[in-house]
């Protein structure tokens, strides 16, 4: 047991083949590699919005702290895909000699800046698809029914956005490569839970907690649709793209709110008000989550020991 530590707010993230872990102060990333061995990178990192008081005031945090941990998600997993990947070179290159052994290494470091700038596209590709699928699709198919009201037209706009994100989920994990990334968001789940616990950390008493977890990122994108949702029917019917500017403008303040009520949830899980809350979350954890194996909670376990 980590005595003294039973307070700190500890997330992370599913990647390839392995767990990124954060706490207030240090970021860690486990990964199983191709021979067995589990490497981990760790770094500091102190977030922005604990340094400057401004950036730490409630709402603004949340967008904040958004930022934040998608640059550390993607940081994270092009290194693990990087590892997951890499051959068992180690070993192999003093016995090829110095020539040979310089020209091994020039050519790995191009195969992993090969794989850091496909990792890279890939990322680039996948957030400008989402943007046209959550938030330019939705305002598509509310304009192509036609309604005046703009509490109707947001309505629609709404529902077309939650009905893209369940099904986009639901779609995504019929993908046979994405069940050992959602063993690995469960085992990440597992983890926390044992050290919120306050229980040691090991593989035995992480395994028998639930895979689904109220402070989940999953939850919070759910909560952002809820949110969007109401923001959008009070700023009403958008008539120009200058008013669906302000709708995308207004994004990072709908994740700052979602990110104070998915806080606050998980803070305040045992009154009804909360409960009520977080159960939708925890529904759509179970598309997002798999039941993990004992070597998954492994490399959890061993990223959450990096971050304490």
């Amino acid at each position: 047991m980590f005595l003294g530590l039973e307070k700190i707010t500890v997330g992370g993230q599913a990647v390839i083949e392995g767990v990124m872990m954060r706490s207030p102060t240090v970021v860690a990333t486990a990964v199983r590699r191709p021979d067995g061995e589990i490497s981990v990178r760790k770094t500091g990192f102190v977030s922005i919005s604990k340094r400057k008081k401004l950036l730490g005031l409630p709402i603004i945090r949340g967008a904040v702290v958004l930022i934040e941990t998608l640059a550390l998600g993607i940081n994270a997993l092009t290194y693990s895909a990087e590892e997951a990947l890499r051959e068992e070179e180690a070993g192999k290159i003093p016995e090829a000699g110095e020539k040979e052994g310089a020209k091994a290494k020039k050519t790995k470091e191009k195969t992993g800046a090969m794989t850091t700038a496909g990792m890279v596209g890939t990322i680039a590709i996948a957030l400008g698809l989402g943007f046209l699928l959550f938030f330019y699709f939705p305002l598509f198919v509310a304009e192509k029914v036609g309604v005046k009201s703009g509490f109707w037209f947001n309505l629609i706009d709404g529902t077309v956005r939650l009905v893209v994100f369940v099904l986009y989920i639901g779609l995504v994990g019929l993908w046979g490569e994405m069940r050992r990334l959602y063993q690995y968001h469960g085992a990440e789940h597992k983890s926390i839970f044992a050290f919120e616990a306050g229980e040691d950390l090991t593989v035995e008493n992480a395994m028998k907690h639930s895979t689904l977890h109220p402070r989940c990122g999953t939850s919070f994108f759910l909560m952002v649709v809820v949110v969007s949702l109401i923001v959008f029917i009070a700023l009403g019917r958008p008539e120009s793209w200058a008013e669906r500017g302000v709708r995308f403008l207004m994004v990072p303040v709908i994740a700052g709110v979602a990110f104070e009520f998915t806080r606050l949830s998980g803070k305040y899980s045992d009154s009804a008000f909360a409960s009520a809350l977080i159960k939708p979350g925890l529904w759509l954890q179970k598309m997002t989550t798999r039941e993990p194996a004992s070597d998954q909670v492994e490399v959890a376990l061993r990223a959450l020991r990096e971050v304490l």
